[in-house]
């Protein structure tokens, strides 16, 4: 139940405190005072959209606040602990800050919250309906939600199931038309891997062949050079055979080694040296046979060289158009397999989807028709539930009805689910179209609400809806913006008697210009407004005896004063205390 309010700054409100007590509360002012602005001011507390331009003019930023008791147990308030706020006394501590620039900041129970979490409170705690909301109601979407929302369990179980079944076929539908619709491009890409892979296949390239192949063709290139340094650089190491009388490094080596083999007894660092030159001289005797057979296997075979560039040839091929290297060709090669398993797959996923979405297409339909029977079984008992409820606000001879259908699909059909043996049109929440009708007096056809029904007629229609789901889906405050426009007379006052009697199970909070409703609230605010020749400014003030009577006759009259105004505002709190 919501407490208190506190508005800083907000459109023509400069500060105000609205206590709020149990049972029947009105609001009530001149027009253009800013008695909307107290429902405004609910609407951000609870997560509504925060317009900048609701900050009083020269303000920094408005504020709200507000203090709402709910018991510990209560869904709001174990949401708000998972949150991280505190209850105070029993009591949630909300606030919301609404900055000049257009930002905009929340807090529940001391912890600053994101603003949605604002609006997952709201549905538990406060039920807000205004003229827009009238509006809403002449949408047939709207009264689907209605007759849902009063079936409760019966309507929303099968609709859970409903629902997954259909994001379930919806995507079954989303995935089997991409592979049909783009069959031709994934047909191009199998043909086109197919090619590359019989490529490489014929090829039968090996990992490094090109690397290996490369320094072949290099070494077969320049195989005479090779030969003539290698016996060159063999001869200056072991001499040449054919010139006896030439000098060797490798002789040059042993007869210095010999010179220092002599003496090495008589000097530790001659004889080091020593050995340095005997290893020398065995190196290079390593060296010169090592060169000896290079030149000797080294051969100049052009047709071995023909075959390795031709081979180099193929290679390069496949290196052009599958990778910068062999080693990325048998990768390309490798993923081109598995992508042309995935493509080749698809005729087969094209059947598994098909099959999959016609027994999703079957399975809709059954569930269609269960959500059909529960609605229709729920249907009857609301629209009587509601034309009870007319009776009390002064259409006793009004009739609601529900009418359930569904359209038919044209055509294959294949747009379509099955229910009830025709094939018709459905969406997320079913194949029903749900539409209040209403029958103002006897012999009177049923019509549509939004055809049949006057702004006074509309609006007692949504009190009798919102009355009905006080009964099977209640919450602690509802607030009624003004919802009795276009009432008047004896309708306006069993309006405010019905209000009242709402009262004894919630709070009820309502904007109003009815005096007739106004008096049968246990408090009146009224929003007045000053001027101060500069700058307007709103304030709440709650009335009580005589200041009551006297807005009680102003909304009447227009005269504060007049006898016979106070006479009928007396008269009406005396109807509204008796009750009759």
């Amino acid at each position: 139940m919501l407490e208190e309010m506190r508005i800083r700054s907000l459109g023509v409100i400069d500060d105000a405190v609205v206590e709020l007590s149990p049972g029947f509360t009105a609001v009530t002012g001149e027009t253009g005072a800013g008695k909307t602005m107290v429902v405004t001011s609910l609407g951000l507390l609870l997560g509504g959209r925060a317009d900048p331009a609701l900050v009083r003019i020269g303000a920094k930023s408005a504020v709200v606040e507000g203090r709402i008791s709910v018991a510990a147990h209560a869904p709001a308030a174990v949401r708000a602990e998972e949150a991280g706020a505190e209850l105070d006394d029993g009591a949630l501590l909300i606030s919301r800050t609404l900055s000049a620039e257009g930002r905009s900041r929340a807090h529940v129970g001391g912890r600053s919250v994101p603003v949605g979490l604002l609006a997952e409170l709201a549905d538990d705690l406060v039920a807000v309906h205004g003229q827009t909301d009238q509006q809403g109601l002449l949408r047939p979407a709207r009264q689907r939600q209605a007759l849902d929302r009063y079936a409760g369990d019966a309507v929303a179980v099968p609709l859970a199931k409903y629902t997954a079944a259909h994001r379930r076929l919806r995507a079954v539908a989303t995935e089997l038309d991409e592979l049909t619709t783009r069959a031709r491009e994934r047909s191009q890409e199998a043909d086109l891997l197919r090619f590359g892979l019989d490529e490489i296949a014929a090829a039968e390239p090996l990992p490094g062949e090109d690397t290996e192949l490369a320094a072949e063709a290099e070494r077969l290139g320049h195989a005479e050079a090779l030969a003539s340094a290698a016996t060159v650089a063999h001869a200056a190491l072991a001499g040449n055979p054919e010139d006896p009388e030439g000098v060797d490094a490798t002789t040059l080596v042993a007869g210095a080694h010999r010179a220092l083999e002599a003496v090495r007894s008589h000097d530790q660092d001659l004889a080091t040296l020593a050995e340095r030159l005997g290893e020398i001289g065995i190196l290079m005797a390593d060296v010169a046979g090592e060169l000896a057979s290079y030149a000797d296997g080294l051969d100049a075979d052009p047709l071995r060289l023909a075959a390795v560039e031709e081979r180099r040839a193929a290679l390069n091929h496949l290196t052009r158009k599958y990778g910068q290297d062999i080693t990325a060709v048998l990768a390309w090669s490798q993923d081109g397999a598995a992508r042309l398993a995935e493509l080749d797959g698809d005729d087969d996923r094209i059947g598994e989807l098909t099959a999959e979405r016609d027994a999703l297409r079957t399975e809709l339909g059954e569930l269609a028709q269960a959500l059909t029977d529960a609605r229709t079984a729920s249907a009857a008992r609301f629209a009587e539930a509601v034309t009870a409820e007319l009776a009390e606000l002064a259409m006793p001879h009004a009739r609601v009805s529900v009418e359930i259908r569904q359209s038919e699909v044209a055509g294959d059909g294949a747009d379509g689910i099955e229910v009830g043996g025709r094939m018709v049109a459905y969406g997320p929440a079913g194949a029903d179209e749900v539409e209040l009708l209403l029958a103002p007096h006897p012999g009177a056809p049923p019509r549509p609400i939004a055809k049949g029904a006057s702004g006074g007629e509309l609006s007692r229609v949504m009190l009798a809806v919102e009355v009905v789901f006080a009964g099977s889906d209640p919450v602690p405050t509802y607030l009624f913006d003004e919802v009795d426009a276009g009432v008047g007379g004896k309708a306006a006052v069993e309006v405010g008697r019905r209000l009242a009697r709402l009262a004894k199970k919630a709070q009820v909070v309502v904007v109003t210009h009815l005096p007739q409703v106004a008096a049968f609230a246990d408090r009146q605010l009224l929003v007045a407004k000053t001027n101060d020749g500069s700058v307007t400014r709103s304030g709440v003030t709650v009335l009580e005896g005589e200041e009551r009577v006297r807005e009680l006759s102003r909304m009447l009259a227009g005269q504060e004063d007049s006898e016979t105004a106070r006479a009928h505002a007396e008269e009406l709190l005396e109807t509204a205390r008796t009750g009759s």
